[in-house]
């Protein structure tokens, strides 16, 4: 006899399925098996069957409920499973062979287990513990608390198997094996990107480009419209590189001895995924070149779910819970002055250490602290933790939430009461308010910060190392081009090259964003660029695939995150006619302040990243900012005087 949860509340004897009438002792009974072998509350019990509407004699119609269970199993031939009532609730005894999602459970531990060098034996374990599922889940269980809580999180447990199921086949070279599983699952979970890349793979290894190729343009259509979102970053690399026509072989399975390897599996593309729960990142250097750069390093899907976090980071040297940051250029200083306080730290001890990095939007922030924290990632055995601080639509993340997801993520990373020790990368902070909840950091102490503002308020209260960014010099700027673009290119046309670096104005995002465009159009000559750039430099640093990916785009965001009052005084200040350097004396006449309060009004967007340097040498404003600031005053009336 055996019970199946797996599709419709059934009891099952040999060939022999009862699907179980929608009734409340079938509530009851879905609920106890979902717990299984657990002690069940009362309380729960009578929100799973009654939900908010519960009886006043709840308690008393729960236990005629169970009595009403008791009584219909073994009509159905279920004698040995009894339903104990026990301090506190109830429970009912299963195993792997009497409870469906016992069997499905066990069969995923087991597949994590096998040896890495097995795939085929953990493909297989993992296609037995699938073919459990047999339908709807719960179809004819009549409980609106199970279907909101429990069926989503269910549902959950199977994509994942079904993910690395298809991880493994097509590892294996099984591309048309994989096809029929990935066409259903992605028309069921539209939203779900990772499907999509392994489709788009299979179709492509199968000799289906333009088949692939519309997949992508069916996923970006769904995302842009249902979601409101741009497709990550890993599927605009795949589709890069399937336009490419790229031949990427990933590692194969590995071997643990002579003769027990794998024959080859045939070509695969390998794409880097993001971390779970990531979320947006500043738009920083590394974030166009997402788009359009060298080859990303193998992604190690070949590994075991257990072992893919020490398997990546050996082939890459990334440590878990950052994307790669690819072609990272410059930062010299700051990197090694990173580098040596977090490793120290992490063997010596002492006080945590707190790094600020702040500056300009897009100037890098980001992208230097996950640099640094996969250079450190040996001394963080619990790897980076990034917790976005800024909300999709630009917001700033409520500190309480990001408590909370913090919270949720350190108790994932946990080890009963022996937390490995982890670099908190907070991103994209808004103000010391929001930040100052989260520090200390918990077990391993390090913190990093990225801000546009100055935060001098969080150094005040927490001490801690700050950098503040600026653009490049001109060989950061060049060398950025070459590891990118690639050096023989660049070096066939130097001259145009730094002229390319000097309408970005030395700017990383630009220089990003012009990369990603010269890459997709290799025989576009330098020169040419660097003439076509020049003529709308604002205008022309954006991407017509990820309208987040503008400089117009990130500066007008930051903007947006102003006091109204400061964004109109720095419009204003673009239009003065020596923007580029100029005094708090020389500004007030046109922000119709005296001296004082116009120095005020200076160091607030200094502070915001939207100006550089200041007293007592003058201020200055990117060439960047000044035409976006020009631009922006043309399109906007001010209604208030600063």
């Amino acid at each position: 006899m055996r019970f199946q949860l797996l599709g419709p509340l059934s009891v099952t004897d040999g060939a022999d399925a009862v699907v179980l009438p929608p009734s409340k002792p079938t509530i009851l009974l879905a609920v106890l098996l979902l717990h299984a072998n657990s002690v069940v509350s009362a309380e729960h019990l009578q929100r799973a069957v009654w939900g908010e509407a519960r009886p006043a004699t709840a308690k008393a119609a729960l236990q005629t409920c169970v009595l009403r269970l008791r009584r219909l199993l073994p009509r159905h031939g279920v004698t040995e499973t009894p339903i104990e009532a026990v301090p506190g609730g109830y429970r009912i005894t299963a195993g792997p062979q009497t409870l469906d999602l016992l069997g499905f459970r066990a069969a995923v531990r087991r597949a994590a287990a096998v040896p890495a060098h097995a795939p085929e034996t953990e493909l297989s374990t993992l296609k037995e513990g699938l073919s459990l599922w047999q339908g709807p889940l719960l179809a004819n269980v009549r409980s609106d608390t199970l279907h909101r809580d429990e069926v989503p999180r269910l549902a959950e447990e199977r994509l994942r198997a079904v993910e690395r199921a298809c991880d493994l086949e097509l590892a294996l070279g099984r591309c048309g094996e994989a096809l029929a599983e990935l066409w259903a699952v992605t028309r069921a979970h539209p939203g779900h990107e990772r499907f999509h890349e392994q489709l788009m793979e299979a179709l492509y290894r199968t000799g289906r480009q333009a088949e692939a190729l519309a997949e992508y343009r069916r996923v970006k259509q769904y995302l842009r419209e249902e979601l409101g979102v741009d497709p990550s970053p890993t599927l605009r690399r795949l589709e890069l590189a399937i336009l490419r026509g790229e031949d990427l072989r990933g590692e194969e399975p590995a071997a643990s001895g002579p003769g027990r390897g794998h024959p080859p599996a045939g070509p695969v593309i390998r794409v880097d995924r993001e971390s779970p729960g990531a979320g947006p990142a500043e738009p920083g250097p590394a974030a166009p070149a997402a788009l359009a750069a060298a080859p990303p390093p193998p992604a190690a899907l070949t590994a075991r779910p257990a072992d893919r976090r020490s398997a990546t980071a050996a082939a890459t040297s990334e440590p878990p819970g950052t994307p790669a940051v690819p072609s990272f250029t410059g930062r010299a200083a700051e990197v090694g002055t990173m580098r040596e306080s977090l490793a120290r730290y992490a063997e010596h001890g002492g006080e945590p250490p707190l790094i600020l990095l702040c500056g300009a939007p897009g100037i890098g922030k980001s992208a230097l602290a996950r640099h640094v924290a996969q250079l450190v990632g040996a001394a963080y055995p619990g790897g980076p933790l990034l917790l976005p601080m800024t909300n999709p639509d630009g917001a700033p993340r409520e500190p309480a939430d990001a408590a909370a997801a913090l919270a949720t993520r350190l108790r994932e990373r946990g080890d009963g009461g022996n937390r490995e020790r982890t670099l908190l990368i907070l991103d994209d902070v808004a103000d010391a308010a929001q930040v100052r909840p989260l520090l200390p950091a918990g077990a391993g102490g390090a913190a990093v910060v990225t801000s546009r503002m100055g935060l001098a308020g969080l150094v005040a209260t927490h001490g801690g190392r700050v950098h503040r960014l600026s653009v490049f010099d001109e060989d950061e700027s060049y060398r950025l081009l070459c590891a990118v673009l690639g050096t023989g290119r660049v070096e066939a046309e130097p001259e145009a090259a730094r002229r390319l670096a000097a309408v970005c104005g030395h700017h990383p995002l630009a220089l990003r964003i012009l990369t990603a465009r010269l890459l997709t159009r290799p025989g576009l000559r330098l020169t040419d660029a660097a003439g076509w750039l020049a003529g709308d430099p604002l205008g022309r640093l954006s991407l017509a695939d990820s309208p987040g990916m503008s400089v117009p785009e990130v500066f007008g965001g930051a903007l947006d995150r102003l006091d109204p009052r400061l964004a109109e005084a720095f419009l204003r200040l673009g239009a003065l006619p020596g923007a580029a350097a100029f005094r708090a004396a020389d500004s007030a006449p046109a922000l119709g302040m005296d001296g004082a309060e116009a120095e005020a009004v200076l160091e607030r967007l200094a502070d915001a990243g939207l100006l550089e340097e200041g007293p007592p040498g003058p201020y200055r404003m990117h060439p960047l900012l000044q035409l976006y600031a020009r631009a922006a005053a043309t399109r906007t009336r001010p209604t208030e005087k600063v």
